[in-house]
């Protein structure tokens, strides 16, 4: 079990870090024009910006606690907060009729919730 979360830890922080980095460094223009990125012309720049510094901070919330061993329970909770935004992000793709968004957003949030219920439950660091 510990091993499974870690993995899936893991997968999360590379789309984590993936995303945020694009979002941070790739212009809006650019991302309106690709597959599932017409999103961001419904927001500014500065929200994009701000969205993707949250995720790249998420892939290190959601590893790096507990690799250091400085507030593992961070990771938790950060997979808490990306269940949440992976909810606004679905709410989103499905007002714009993004249906192969919204599944990669269910897929992620599913993900989370397993290090969530994992790391609180069955396989925390605590103990």
């Amino acid at each position: 079990m510990n091993l499974a979360l870690w993995i899936v830890a893991g997968l999360l922080a590379v789309v984590m870090l993936v995303g945020g980095i694009t979002k941070l460094f790739v212009p809006k223009e650019k991302l309106a024009a690709t597959s599932n990125g017409g999103w961001t012309g419904d927001f500014g720049v500065g929200f994009v910006k701000t969205l993707g510094a949250v995720e790249v901070l998420a892939a290190v919330g959601i590893t790096m606690p507990a690799v250091v061993d400085i507030a593992p329970v961070m990771v938790p909770v950060t997979a808490v907060c990306w269940v949440l935004l992976m909810i606004g992000a679905m709410i989103t793709h499905l007002r714009r009729g993004e249906r192969t968004a919204v599944v990669a957003n269910l897929i992620y949030l599913a993900m989370a919730a397993f290090v969530a219920w994992g790391r609180f439950g069955p396989e925390s660091f605590g103990g």
